[in-house]
């Protein structure tokens, strides 16, 4: 069981739906810590005052905001969590919009709100019927960690409602500086790609693609290492090459991702390119209008003697 990240209550305009915030997703990464390499003696960070000179225990730290060079401003984790907002102790919803109106770049984490007790059941359940019917999602503010955030609801499975973390819009950098200069692209080239795309199109995220292998891999070497076995070969990646035909690149891709999905797969065939139709030569022409004269000067009539 999940423990509680946050408890508090999702306000629907008078509606209030008592919930706990749990997380909605699990790290299932290998993780290190520091050894000094001479002896593997565990290496830890010490928290160490600048004035005195000493090391400090949790319970003297405390969190400030430094306004200048020479002066901090202490603030506690009682003032933070009595802020006088109304997102510090209810997920606020403040507009409901269509899930596409969103861009996918705002969107982060995701945690489940589990109705707290049973007096929240049926007005939980009201908010997953109405969310589901109306095919929206519910943009709300919440305050957690000392700060004001921005958040998206949506029901999962029809049945648990999910909160997504948002990003301020002042949070997203501006791309334009990023993009190269502008070229054309060619019809051909645009088919090609989106035959491509055709031939790499499945209806589920199940199967070996998806996997984590680089979690694997490490969990191979850290048993081999632990049974003093020799370590898993693996081949040299390959280092991705400059593109210098297009179009050539993106057959040769729609042939591969057939091959690897077998024979019976649907792959829309590439496009075939346009060729000019060839102009009859001038001396064709030249030869022609000559006949023409050779015929109506044979058909004159003879002269009489």
């Amino acid at each position: 069981m999940p423990r509680t990240i946050w408890s508090g209550a999702i306000s629907f305009g008078l509606v209030t739906v008592p919930i706990n915030v749990v997380s909605a997703t699990e790290d299932h990464s290998i993780r290190f810590h520091q050894y000094h390499l001479e002896d593997m003696g565990r290496v830890r960070v010490r928290k160490y005052c600048e004035v005195e000179d000493r090391e400090v225990a949790n319970a003297e730290i405390g969190k400030g905001y430094q306004l200048t060079k020479e002066q901090v401003i202490p603030i506690s984790d009682e003032e933070l969590r009595d802020l006088p907002l109304p997102t510090a102790k209810a997920v606020e919803i403040e507009a409901f919009v269509p899930l596409e109106s969103i861009d996918p770049i705002r969107i982060g984490e995701g945690y489940y709100l589990q109705p707290s007790g049973q007096v929240a059941a049926k007005p939980y359940k009201l908010l997953v019927q109405a969310l589901s019917r109306s095919s929206k999602v519910a943009v709300a503010k919440y305050a957690w960690s000392g700060r004001e955030r921005l958040g998206l609801l949506r029901v999962k499975d029809d049945s648990v409602i999910v909160l997504h973390s948002m990003r301020w819009p002042d949070e997203i950098r501006d791309p334009s500086e990023l993009l190269p200069e502008p070229v054309e692209l060619t019809e051909d080239e645009i088919d090609g790609a989106l035959a491509l795309m055709d031939s790499m199109t499945r209806d589920d995220l199940d199967g070996p693609e998806f996997e984590d292998t680089y979690t694997d891999a490490l969990a191979k070497v850290i048993e081999a290492k632990r049974e003093d076995k020799p370590l898993p070969q693996v081949s040299e990646p390959e280092e991705p090459g400059q593109v210098l035909d297009l179009m050539a690149a993106l057959q040769e891709s729609v042939a591969k991702a057939k091959a690897s999905r077998g024979e019976d797969a649907d792959v829309h065939e590439m496009p075939k390119k346009k060729t000019a139709k060839k102009q009859p030569a001038k001396k064709t022409a030249t030869k022609k209008t000559a006949a023409k004269k050779t015929t109506k000067a044979s058909g004159r009539r003879p002269r009489s003697a």
